[in-house]
């Protein structure tokens, strides 16, 4: 192989680690908090109309006004009353599963081991399902660093640890946590994101397998 086409392969897993840390970045930001402005911008860019369209909602995501898309996130994930826990330790515990529970400390020993400080970088507690994309942003995103450095070592261990962490814990719970957002919601914003998150996971969790 030349050294061109070895440049270009690296360029184009870099490229390819990028986009998929600005996916999940994207998507924890949609289970962080009610959707902000920025993000219903993002929503209308070419970009994003491709990875609507990757996951069968081409057609549009229905009413994004603000208010309206405010009132489900808290009906959804809030309360009160019957809502869906978006931690991984309510989903993975069982009967009488609470907070902070093994789940969740097997995640924040998981981040740290990474070189990450939940605390700092983070939103809410460990395991919510928002922190756990973050943390999957911000690794794919040290990925997209060391490939571009050409640190094949770093690119094969942070690749190890993703594929780790989505074998272990996120491709466990976070995929049926999807499926009953999508089926509980009454907005096709919220359906759609959830069909995405849980379509993209599925398939990472495939595809590092494979490569590990």
């Amino acid at each position: 192989m030349t050294a061109d086409k070895t440049d270009s392969n690296a360029e184009n897993a870099a490229r390819a680690a990028r986009e998929r840390s600005h996916l999940y970045g994207f998507l924890a930001a949609v289970f962080r908090e009610e959707p902000t402005a920025a993000l219903l911008d993002e929503i209308g860019t070419p970009a994003f109309a491709e990875a609507l369209k990757a996951a069968g909602a081409e057609g549009g995501l229905g009413d994004t006004d603000p208010e309206a898309l405010a009132v489900e996130f808290t009906r959804l994930f809030l309360g009160p009353g019957a809502h869906i826990a978006p931690y991984a330790a309510i989903h993975l515990g069982g009967e009488g599963a609470s907070l902070w529970g093994p789940e969740t400390a097997w995640v924040k020993r998981f981040i740290e081991n990474a070189g990450f400080d939940y605390r700092s970088e983070y939103h809410d507690l460990p395991d919510h399902i928002s922190v756990e994309l973050e943390f999957m942003q911000e690794i794919t995103k040290r990925e997209a660093e060391a490939l571009e450095a050409g640190d094949e070592d770093q690119v094969r261990r942070l690749q190890r640890g993703q594929g780790e962490f989505l074998s272990q814990h996120l491709g466990r719970w976070a995929p049926g946590f999807c499926q009953k957002v999508e089926d509980r919601a009454e907005l096709p914003f919220y359906k759609t994101m959830a069909r995405l998150t849980k379509d993209f996971i599925l398939s990472e969790a495939g595809e590092l397998a494979t490569e590990c």
